[in-house]
């Protein structure tokens, strides 16, 4: 997810510029990527949903190189490039700090069976948080929070204080999930910290895949994964798969074969979690060529793997229910 004050994704982008230029204009093409192990049921636990043309504008809008950029994006829209790839549902995650912009993704969802759940955007830390978090978790398809690295927010410092730890509980006992956003080592810390405060707090960990730490980090980053590895309450999202590598983009499962393996290994069959991170997505690849390359991950697993993969663990940790069942809590 962009934002003028994230600043890694801004680093992102840049890197990602050259390579995407050469991407996006075979969007067309890449609906012809295709893999010899098919999966004929996805959950997409990652994608932003946003309306750029509101009159108050939004604070994230996609990367300029997408159409949503301009159009926005929708559950609808959304549904016509994932079904033809076998997506039979999505959850939303925020791509806004306003509180109201969470009852506007919920609302979009009203109509639009394809969206399973969504991961909000609320403060711990303020005071009016049990009041929202009430007020939200009366509808099934909020399924937690979101908080790390964006908005200025700051989990890995938040993780010290204890009423943000205690609010913290609130969300465990309301059955909620906590996801961090955007990793670094001090956010892969605090998410420890928190576990340890909160261990009956699911906890998800996204785009893993991406982060490249410095080699002054080596030592704490698999120190940290082996602090993960030893905690069944926290998982993995396997989103952010494609992304610079030496400051190239590659479609290939070659480029990211090795840190894949590690991460499958670390947090077992049980514990990842597929996710496209659609529309930013559109910065380094068009969302079948995402897809296709994470079948290809999986096309030597055990098809019990694959569907844990690909839609069982997203629904054990966000606990998402089937969209008649949803309406009728």
């Amino acid at each position: 997810m962009t934002s003028p004050i994230l600043s890694r994704r801004a680093a992102l982008a840049a890197a990602s510029a050259a390579g995407a230029a050469a991407l996006l204009p075979a969007m067309a093409r890449a609906a012809t990527f295709t893999t010899p192990d098919p999966v004929t049921t996805i959950v997409d636990s990652h994608i932003h949903l946003f309306d750029p043309n509101r009159p108050q504008g939004v604070p994230y809008a996609g990367p300029e190189k997408s159409p949503t950029h301009r159009t926005g994006s929708f559950p609808a829209a959304y549904a016509q490039h994932a079904r033809p790839l076998g997506i039979i549902g999505a959850l939303v995650v925020e791509a806004s700090p306003l509180v109201e912009d969470n009852q506007w993704v919920l609302d979009q969802a009203t109509g639009n069976p394809i969206i399973l759940g969504m991961i909000g955007n609320l403060r711990p830390e303020h005071a009016d948080f049990p009041a929202l978090l009430a007020r939200f978790h009366g509808n099934p398809l909020f399924r937690g929070i979101r908080y790390g690295n964006l908005w200025d927010y700051d989990l890995a410092a938040r993780s010290r204080e204890p009423a943000f730890l205690d609010a913290l509980k609130r969300l465990a006992e309301a059955d909620l999930v906590l996801e961090t956003a955007n990793q670094n080592l001090a956010l892969l810390e605090g998410a420890l910290r928190v576990s340890d405060a909160v261990p009956n707090l699911r906890i998800v960990i996204d785009h893993l895949p991406a982060f490249d730490p410095a080699a002054t980090d080596q030592r704490a980053y698999q120190a940290a994964l082996r602090n993960f590895a030893a905690r069944p309450q926290i998982a993995c999202k396997l989103s952010e798969i494609i992304h610079p590598v030496a400051g190239a983009i590659h479609t290939d499962l070659a480029a990211y074969s090795e840190r894949l393996g590690m991460l499958r290994r670390t947090f077992g069959e049980d514990r990842v979690i597929f996710g496209s991170d659609y529309p930013q997505s559109d910065s380094v690849a068009a969302l079948p060529q995402v897809v296709g390359l994470a079948k290809a991950a999986f096309a030597g697993s055990s098809t019990e793997a694959r569907e844990k993969f690909f839609s069982e663990n997203s629904r054990k940790f966000y606990k998402w229910l089937p969209r008649s069942k949803a309406r009728s809590k």
